[in-house]
């Protein structure tokens, strides 16, 4: 990408979608790749109502965590979608490692132009990636397009007051980070409720971001002691992991930076 002129919504979305692809933000992050892990998956889950049997889709699935969990704890017929073809390739097998092939399906897509038809689902999640899409609106869109009269959508993501994020948080690194386009919870209700979702439920989640602050930074240091190069080769800049993480953190004191959990409905 020409990091002298500013980027399109498609390099954008290939940005991410390599980054994430990587095994190198594997290790950062663990087996979730979002603040909360997988007990805040629960929550949303629970808070959506799901049940066995319902069919849900994983919006931007990654390497299929959440829709496993889906499948095998709460009996759900999951479908993932991903921008990205190799985290679809990792999900599918995992998928089948897990004995769950029957109930999960995974597609390489764009949120903002699902590839299912309309009033498809019970429920739709999106874990710390509505963020990340550069048009938003039309990804709500799609939400409500592709779920049943009554269905729900989950969404754990950031939120940031973008006007008081330091400088370290607002470049092409920052925006990988799912931080750069975050939005505040309110903005996120108020984009759902164009596309005709009703909020029904919204929760702080913010000591979840410090808490992935904090795991990145041990897992980074160990990294660097152990497989400096590995960093390296993956683009990781160390001399700017730093600053970035302790910008992050302090935004995170200073109320201009959290996590949050929304639900919004489809009205019947």
């Amino acid at each position: 990408m020409n990091q002298h002129s500013p980027a399109t919504g498609e390099e954008l979305k290939a940005c991410c979608a390599a980054a994430y692809s990587s095994d190198v933000v594997a290790l950062l992050l663990g087996d979730s790749y979002h603040p909360g892990g997988m007990a805040l998956t629960r929550r949303l889950a629970d808070a959506l109502g799901i049940a066995a049997g319902d069919r849900v889709l994983d919006v931007a699935s990654g390497r299929g965590t959440t829709a496993l969990l889906l499948a095998d704890a709460y009996g759900a017929r999951v479908d993932g979608v991903d921008y990205s073809a190799a985290n679809t390739a990792l999900a599918q097998g995992a998928a089948e490692a897990a004995g769950l092939a029957d109930r999960l399906a995974f597609t390489t897509g764009d949120a903002e132009r699902l590839p299912y038809p309309d009033a498809l689902l019970d429920a739709a999640v999106c874990e710390c990636a509505l963020c990340t899409f550069p048009d938003k609106e039309r990804a709500a869109a799609e939400f409500a397009r592709v779920l049943r009269p009554g269905g729900r959508v989950g969404i754990t993501d950031v939120t940031a007051d973008l006007d008081r994020l330091p400088p370290e948080l607002t470049g092409l690194g920052a925006r990988i980070a799912c931080i750069a386009d975050a939005r505040p919870l309110a903005e996120y209700s108020a984009i759902l409720h164009a596309a005709g979702l009703r909020t029904v439920t919204t929760e702080r989640h913010d000591a979840a971001m410090t808490r992935m602050i904090d795991q990145i930074e041990a897992r980074l240091g160990l990294l660097r002691m152990t497989a400096p190069d590995r960093l390296t080769a993956a683009g990781v800049d160390l001399d700017a992991a730093g600053p970035l993480l302790a910008a992050a953190r302090g935004a995170v004191a200073d109320g201009a930076l959290g996590y949050a959990l929304l639900v919004a409905e489809k009205p019947r």
